[in-house]
């Protein structure tokens, strides 16, 4: 009877070890670190904006729907005047492990005109983080990063042979990938899938087409009308929008596009409808 207690008291000390591990790495916030959240100015003239499209002197957005592959896919083609007005933030406006709020919480928050999640790096303890030109994280988490550059321009590296902190022009830096799209042309095969990722999801990307004209590309998925993107569907609508790079973020229940106040895809997350709650955002506006 004395050996049973003891087992049965051994076992609970290890069942509690092992939820505090699990609640630590997955749901306790970490060593968050408050940021200052700056504005730009300027002068943005006329408004004009419908349900599908923004326009003012610097800013200058138009969202398409189009259906690819019984999937619906949403498409905000995004023309700015300056690399200023395209932002990131994070949840809470805190850099950390475990920070989250939706994305559509987070760009209410910077009263964002466009939004899309991010790269969800609060998942992670690797990987790089340079968010609107402060570098947070330069480890290597063995990826494809996404580095956009001061001038607006699009750079894919490998983070194992890339030196973060010795390179000063670089205004965002992601860490997910991979690379959907180099050189204009489609750089994932039909086998090219996220690690632990179904074959097809709700997916999100971003790509340049020209200097300072982006897109943000979300697709729906996990539901019996819609089947969701493999990424080498994916990347054939980044090329066929004339991207000349693009690149996978994060996707399946955080794959969100938010617009004027409203979010315009259909967000699942596992077996509910809704939006996923994520460590940061893309974003668009002053």
């Amino acid at each position: 009877m004395k050996k049973y207690k003891v087992f049965i008291i051994y076992s609970i000390c290890i069942l509690t070890l092992f939820v505090f591990a699990i609640l630590y790495i997955f749901v306790i916030p970490q060593n968050g670190t408050k940021v200052v959240t700056t504005t730009t100015s300027a002068e943005t003239g006329t408004v004009t904006t419908t349900d599908t499209s923004y326009e003012d002197d610097n800013i200058k957005i138009t969202i398409t729907e189009k259906r690819v592959d019984d999937t619906n896919v949403y498409i905000a083609d995004v023309q700015i005047k300056n690399i200023d007005y395209l932002k990131t933030a994070f949840a809470d406006n805190t850099y950390g492990l475990n920070y989250k709020e939706t994305t559509s919480d987070i760009a209410d928050s910077v009263n964002a005109i466009l939004a899309i999640n991010g790269d969800f790096y609060g998942f992670r303890s690797k990987g790089f983080v340079v968010r609107n030109g402060k570098l947070y994280r330069s480890t290597s988490n063995g990826n494809q990063a996404l580095l956009i550059k001061t001038d607006g321009s699009f750079e894919i590296v490998d983070e194992s042979t890339t030196d973060l902190t010795s390179l000063s022009d670089i205004y965002q830096a992601f860490s997910f990938g991979p690379a959907l799209v180099t050189n204009s042309n489609i750089s994932v095969n039909t086998n090219t899938e996220v690690s632990q990722s179904m074959t097809s999801n709700p997916r999100t990307a971003i790509g340049i087409i020209d200097n300072l004209h982006y897109v943000f590309v979300v697709s729906d998925g996990r539901t019996s009308s819609n089947a969701g993107l493999t990424l080498y569907e994916l990347a054939g609508v980044m090329k066929d929008l004339g991207c000349t790079t693009a690149y996978n973020l994060d996707g399946g229940g955080s794959t969100t596009m938010y617009f004027n106040g409203k979010v315009i895809n259909n967000p699942t997350s596992g077996n509910s409808s809704g939006e996923r709650k994520v460590s940061d955002i893309i974003y668009v506006g002053y």
